[in-house]
């Protein structure tokens, strides 16, 4: 075999030439101009992130749209460091940064160190995890770590599963999964017509809004989620299960799948899963787990059995990039029965034939909604080398316990009204004025979470509880503490008052003239 050479190309041209794009493109003769380019850009993030004082700067679209605006994109900069110059006026200087401790709005973690690296392995070979012609051990990579999480939630020997662009494409895929199988004994097109506009799914009304999104995406009938009550700890009630799957198949309905929640966005609550296991089985219903929260209690030291009845699922959808500290985007789809992901499959011949299958070549095209796709799988994969499953658990259980000490101050702040403890990470909560302002709360929570937010010193959620308006703290980053909690409560209830204040002296003013 012939030594390898360095490949041949002329010297590197102008901008905009084809010499000059030539000497952009990764190969054995630009490795040294990608080392420093990338290092420059790694750089750039290092001196933010070891600088940076707050966890955004409150911009306001209007005022960075006409930066980003000005940018001629038909007119290249020619050299990466101008371009991530102007990248910092474009995004970082502005940018949201999520490992920042007052940082408590939304389901966004901070990231471990080995994900990143990774993100970089992975973004420079460029796999695409459809065909084995184009992955090889990535495949058997993804494969490995579906094979691991589904023992971790406890499947069996059957389960299969596949890496996904996050908690709704899983989803929408189980609930793919589930009306198909719900459909299989509709011989004839015209039997499968009759039966969709029947199909129901029973959810929890904490539940997620992609289950909704599913549904129509799949072409359900309007009205065929239904959102089932929960208790007083924002849990779907298993006997109004029971009870709407008796009613649906009174009415001639046909429930195509029950979706229990492991952790719900706003309340962090997880559905009572073994008594819905029980439940659908005796009925013969689809059970759909969304776990794209609460999945990190499968690492977790302590907290494991929280997810007891978890295992008896037909589906289950995980995040990594919530709870496994992993970039966006990391998720997967598991199913018990590997066999019902042949509802996604479609055979292309240049893609995944069937001589393909005969010869037991893995394609994950097989298995996905997809076709090409990254190779999110080797994040976690080096997470799990480098740190291991119990050390990610135990950064989950942190957080956890976080949120407990956050719960537990908010509670004991007469200026404010919390809502039921999480099981998670969550606290919903909002400020209470009183005297002649109190009737002013919702919008006293609202200007505090805006005014909050402008100032980028800390940003929390909003959300609506039986149509009133509170405020969220989302807790993932095991940086956070009780004391960067307590600042953020001064804030907003110094924002609040503020509000109430002013607008109660201008109603005063108003009435006495």
């Amino acid at each position: 075999m012939p030594p390898a050479t360095a490949t041949q190309w002329p010297a590197a041209g102008p901008p905009g030439t084809l010499a000059g794009a030539r000497a952009q493109l990764l190969h054995d003769g630009s490795v040294e101009h990608y080392r420093r380019t990338i290092a420059d850009g790694v750089d750039r993030v290092v001196r933010r992130v070891a600088t940076v004082q707050q966890p955004g700067t409150g911009v306001a679209p209007a005022d960075l749209a006409p930066v980003v605006d000005r940018v001629d994109l038909d007119r290249p900069l020619g050299d990466a460091g101008a371009a991530l110059d102007e990248l910092e006026d474009v995004y970082l200087r502005d940018t949201v940064w999520f490992h920042h401790p007052r940082y408590l709005a939304h389901l966004n973690c901070p990231v471990v160190i080995p994900a990143l690296l990774g993100e970089a392995v992975l973004s420079a070979v460029n796999s695409s995890l459809d065909t084995w012609d184009q992955s090889a051990g990535a495949t058997l990579i993804e494969r490995r770590l579906i094979d691991w999480t589904a023992a971790r939630v406890g499947l069996g020997p059957d389960a299969d599963g596949v890496f996904t662009s996050g908690g709704s494409q899983s989803n929408l895929q189980a609930l793919l999964l589930a009306r198909e199988e719900a459909c299989a004994a509709a011989l004839t097109p015209a039997a499968r017509a009759e039966l969709l506009p029947r199909l129901r799914v029973l959810t929890s009304a904490a539940g997620h809004f992609s289950v909704q999104k599913s549904a129509k995406l799949l072409g359900l009938a309007p009205d065929a989620v239904v959102a089932v009550p929960t208790d007083a700890r924002r849990r779907i009630q298993p006997a109004a299960v029971r009870d709407e799957i008796a009613r649906c198949r009174q009415a001639g309905q046909v429930v195509m799948a029950v979706v229990g929640t492991a952790g719900t966005t706003d309340f962090g609550s997880i559905d009572p899963l073994a008594e819905l296991a029980g439940i659908c089985a005796d009925a013969g219903v689809w059970l759909h787990v969304d776990a794209a929260y609460g999945c990190g209690l499968l690492v977790s030291p302590t907290r494991r059995h929280l997810l007891d009845g978890i295992e008896r699922a037909d589906s289950v959808t995980v995040d990594y990039h919530k709870s496994f500290f992993q970039p966006v985007s990391s998720s997967a789809l598991l199913v018990r029965d590997g066999r019902v992901l042949r509802h996604a499959t479609y055979h292309a011949d240049y893609l995944n034939p069937a001589r393909m299958a005969e010869q037991r070549i893995p394609n994950q095209v097989d298995k996905s909604l997809q076709t090409t796709r990254r190779f999110d799988a080797l994040k976690l994969w080096l997470t799990l080398r480098v740190m291991g499953p119990d050390a990610l658990g135990a950064l989950f259980d942190e957080v956890v316990d976080r949120a407990a000490d956050a719960w537990q101050l908010v509670s004991e702040d007469p200026r404010f009204e919390v809502v039921t403890r999480s099981e998670l990470s969550t606290v919903v909560f909002r400020y209470l004025p009183t005297g002649p302002g109190r009737d002013l709360a919702d919008e006293a929570n609202l200007y505090a979470r805006e005014a909050l937010a402008a100032s980028g010193a800390a940003l929390v959620a909003g959300t609506r509880v039986d149509g009133r308006h509170f405020l969220k703290f989302t807790l993932l980053n095991p940086a956070t503490t009780v004391d960067d909690v307590g600042h953020v409560l001064e804030l907003i209830a110094a924002h609040a008052g503020r509000y109430v204040a002013e607008r109660t002296a201008a109603d005063l003013a108003c009435h006495v003239g």
